[in-house]
């Protein structure tokens, strides 16, 4: 089984990408932001694959990130869950947040990705509660996160989960209203109701 590629980036699409490595072009599928962390064609990458074979297909499913691909492995565990929806469920959050929404049960936040719905995010939650906290300390912590540092509270749930259904996924949801707070302030932050944090938001994604 291919666990690992290093190779050239020679195609780019908006869920996979063609790595050629030394003449063979392997055709890998990643997650929304998996695909944003490519390098450029012609750049060079590395990254952690799963291996999927079917009876009628031989599937590669790439990762930047170890935790990424270990994470992909245990949402498969859940059933319901196949590839393309855990990796689906990988686009729409970091790793270290989809095991926090996981730990604390927080149904409306899942069912905020696409194709998650009310039973399934509360199957996960069940299944994977006590299989998911190592994502969420020392080096997996999620780099959306990071830049989110700060920015919590009940409102902020709320505004994120607006966003979400916007169309926004986890991260790019947390770092508009982390832009907004840091032009505004904390203190003018905090004073703001959900439905200005959603509009400040919007604001600073347009």
């Amino acid at each position: 089984m291919i666990a690992t590629l290093t190779g050239v980036v020679q195609a780019i699409y908006t869920d996979r990408a063609v790595i050629d490595v030394r003449g063979v072009g392997y055709e890998v599928f990643l997650s929304a932001d998996g695909v944003s962390r490519l390098p450029e064609k012609g750049g060079e990458t590395f990254l952690h694959i799963h291996t999927n074979v079917r009876e009628d297909a031989f599937v590669l499913f790439g990762f930047p990130e170890e935790d990424e691909k270990e994470m992909f492995l245990t949402l498969k565990t859940v059933s319901g869950i196949g590839p393309k929806l855990a990796l689906g469920m990988l686009s729409g959050m970091r790793v270290a947040d989809l095991s926090q929404a996981i730990t604390e049960k927080d149904i409306k936040r899942l069912t905020t990705l696409q194709g998650v719905g009310k039973k399934t995010a509360e199957r996960v939650c069940v299944e994977l509660k006590d299989k998911v906290s190592g994502f969420t300390s020392g080096t997996v912590e999620s780099a959306g996160r990071q830049a989110a540092a700060g920015v919590s509270g009940s409102n902020v749930m709320d505004a994120i989960s607006a966003l979400c259904n916007l169309g926004y996924n986890d991260p790019v949801a947390r770092e508009a209203l982390t832009s907004v707070k840091r032009q505004l302030g904390d203190d003018t932050f905090a004073t703001l109701s959900v439905e200005e944090m959603i509009r400040e938001g919007l604001k600073a994604l347009a």
